[in-house]
C-alpha cells in the first residue's frame, strides 16, 4: 500500500494522499475515463437487463384488455398518420396532479397491444389516455373541424377534412395479421371477418352480433360515430378515441402485490 503522508520537498510538512488524488488520474486521462465510463455504464446496464430473462412476463395481466377491432385499430393509423402522438401523450403518470385531472395511472398492460405505444413526453394538448367517454360524437366532431370552437385557447390545426376521407376495410385484415406476429392475440376468426367487423361497427344496423361476440359484449361501441353517411377516416378515428381508457374497469381492479 502506498504511503499515507510523504514528505513536502525541502522538508515542508508532509502531503496527504487519497482517492480523491487518484480520481485526478481519471479526470486527466481521457483514455482511462472513456474506458471507466464504459465500464459503469455496462455494470449497470447487465443489473438492469439480467432479471428480465428470468421473468415469464414483465405486464400483469388486466381483465377487460382486448386487441382493437378492425375500425378502432384503423383509427389509431389514422391518429399516428396526422401526428397526433407529438402533442398528446397517452400515459398518466402516478403523480398527484395527473391522477385527479386525467384518471388512474396508466398501466402496462393498456400499451400491450401498441405497435408502437403512444406514451409520449411531451403535452402540447391534455393527456388521452382516459379521453374515451369523457365527450359525446358530436364534440369530437366540431372539435376535428374547428378545434377553437369548442377549446377556444387551442392550438390545434383542423382537421375536418377526415370527414370526406371514404375508408375501405381492403387491407385490415393483413394489418391485423401483421400485429399478430408480434404478439397480439388476434385469432383467425377475428383476421377473416375483419372487413365485416369493420363495416358492422360503425352501423347501428347492422348485424354485429359476431362482432360483440369476438372483442367483447360490453366494450365495444357500435354507431354512426361522425353522423355522415359511408365510413369516414373520421369514424376510425373517433372510435379509436372513444375507446381509449374504457377497457379496465378501476372501480375493481387490484395491483398484483406479489410484482
Amino acid at each position: 500500500m502506498a504511503e499515507a503522508n510523504q514528505a513536502m520537498p525541502g522538508g515542508g510538512a508532509p502531503k496527504k494522499t487519497g482517492i480523491l488524488d487518484r480520481h485526478k488520474i481519471l479526470e486527466k486521462n481521457a483514455t482511462l475515463l472513456l474506458i471507466f465510463s464504459f465500464l459503469v455504464v455496462t455494470i449497470g446496464g447487465i443489473v438492469q437487463i439480467v432479471p428480465l430473462f428470468y421473468l415469464e412476463n414483465t405486464i400483469e395481466d388486466v381483465e377487460g384488455m382486448r386487441p382493437y377491432t378492425p375500425l378502432e385499430l384503423t383509427g389509431r393509423d389514422v391518429y399516428i398518420r396526422e401526428g397526433c402522438y407529438v402533442c398528446h401523450s397517452q400515459m398518466i403518470r402516478p403523480m398527484r396532479d395527473e391522477v385527479e385531472r386525467y384518471g388512474h395511472y396508466s398501466l402496462a398492460a393498456e400499451s400491450q397491444y401498441d405497435h408502437p405505444f403512444q406514451w409520449g413526453s411531451k403535452r402540447t394538448g391534455p393527456d388521452l389516455a382516459r379521453v374515451g367517454g369523457r365527450y359525446s360524437d358530436e364534440w369530437h366532431v366540431d372539435h376535428l373541424r374547428d378545434p377553437q370552437s369548442v377549446v377556444p385557447e387551442s392550438v390545434m390545426p383542423k382537421y375536418g377534412f377526415l370527414e370526406e376521407r371514404r375508408v375501405e376495410p381492403d387491407h385490415v385484415a393483413e394489418l391485423m395479421a401483421t400485429h399478430s406476429m408480434v404478439g397480439v392475440p388476434y385469432t383467425t376468426e377475428m383476421i377473416e371477418n375483419a372487413s365485416a367487423d369493420f363495416r358492422a361497427q360503425a352501423d347501428p344496423d347492422s348485424d354485429y352480433d359476431g362482432l360483440l361476440e369476438r372483442y367483447g359484449e360490453d366494450s365495444v361501441q357500435v354507431r354512426n360515430f361522425d353522423g355522415q353517411p359511408g365510413i369516414s377516416e373520421a369514424d376510425a378515428l373517433i372510435a379509436y378515441l372513444q375507446m381509449l381508457g374504457t377497457l379496465v374497469d378501476f372501480s375493481t381492479f387490484t395491483p398484483d402485490a406479489s410484482r
